[in-house]
């Protein structure tokens, strides 16, 4: 017999210092005393975003005034199958309270969450909110370029950027550089280390080098073979361009994804951009969060995020000049 399947509206209702509400199930519910984000079942005629408003009414008496849908997730448990629809509530009025007798607890998902245990659907998206909004890629190009660049990078990472990608195709090409391409990726994740940001590294360079990155990017050519190997606390990111390429970062493991191009770009002249509104409906079927690439700067952030992008990539975009 096929499980039954149930589409639920979850809340992650934020403050602006980040931090995050949660709530304990309470008695007589399925999986009482666990900890889960406030929602619930989204009944036939609703929008995710009219159903979670019902529903945080109903369990916290707060009425929302600002919330984004962010990642369409499905989790398979004992009994039932459970799509989930993320969202960000960022603004509401009232103060939560627990209507249903329910304890609650504000939460910092960046440090350690003092409170469970957690319901299992509950902990991706803790791990994806430590995911920063802007991730740069490097495009450094030749051994000539890397000082300047390491100079423009630390402003960067003190202006925003949250997570860096060392990606150099067009120098990895030139065989004859192989010694100070692995030296420039040295010195990109010693900057990365100093600020305490994350630095990935493309697929397209050595396996031997991800063990010292804290993560890997990888390209949608490698997805269709990758298998994830390395720990569970660092990061694993894929590329897409499409609905069918981003269909495999679950698959693989993938934390989050990269889809795009969304505008118009110089690299890629005479190819069509996927546009706004394509880019969330793709987005919506990759069940991780998805940056947008391809056009974006500090000043389309908004606009990605109204579009269902957890954040934003760039090559140079996000470099401070």
């Amino acid at each position: 017999m096929s499980k039954p399947f149930v589409d639920v509206a979850a809340g992650l209702i934020l403050k602006p210092d980040g931090a995050l509400l949660l709530g304990q199930r309470p008695e007589g519910k399925p999986w009482s005393g666990w900890w889960e984000l406030p929602g619930g079942k989204i009944e036939p005629g609703e929008t995710v975003l009219q159903a979670l408003a019902r529903e945080l009414k109903e369990e916290l008496d707060i009425e929302v005034t600002q919330a984004t849908p962010w990642v369409t997730y499905i989790h398979e448990y004992p009994k039932n199958i459970v799509r989930l629809a993320f969202c960000k509530v960022t603004g509401w009025e009232g103060s939560p309270q627990g209507i249903e007798g329910q304890q609650l607890a504000w939460v910092d998902p960046q440090g350690h969450i003092d409170v469970g245990p957690l319901l299992p659907a509950t902990e991706p998206p803790l791990r994806w909110l430590r995911l920063p909004q802007q991730y740069l890629l490097t495009s450094i190009g030749n051994p000539e370029n890397l000082d300047g660049f390491l100079e423009r990078l630390e402003r960067s990472l003190k202006t925003g950027v949250g997570m860096v990608q060392f990606r150099e195709p067009e120098w990895a090409a030139k065989s004859a550089l192989a010694s100070s391409l692995e030296a420039a990726f040295r010195a990109v994740l010693g900057v990365c280390r100093r600020y305490n940001v994350p630095c990935l590294v493309n697929s397209a360079h050595p396996a031997d080098w991800w063990a010292d990155a804290d993560g890997v990017q990888v390209r949608s050519a490698d997805a269709k073979t990758f298998t994830r190997t390395l720990p569970a606390e660092k990061w694993v990111g894929v590329s897409a361009h499409s609905t069918e390429e981003l269909a495999r970062a679950q698959p693989i493991g993938a934390d989050f994804a990269v889809l795009g191009h969304v505008l118009p770009t110089t690299s890629h002249p005479g190819q069509p951009a996927l546009g706004w509104e394509a880019f969330e409906t793709i987005a919506q079927t990759a069940g991780v969060p998805v940056y947008a690439i391809g056009g974006q700067s500090p000043e389309t952030l908004l606009t990605a995020q109204q579009h269902g992008a957890h954040g934003i990539a760039a090559i140079q975009g996000l470099l401070t000049t």
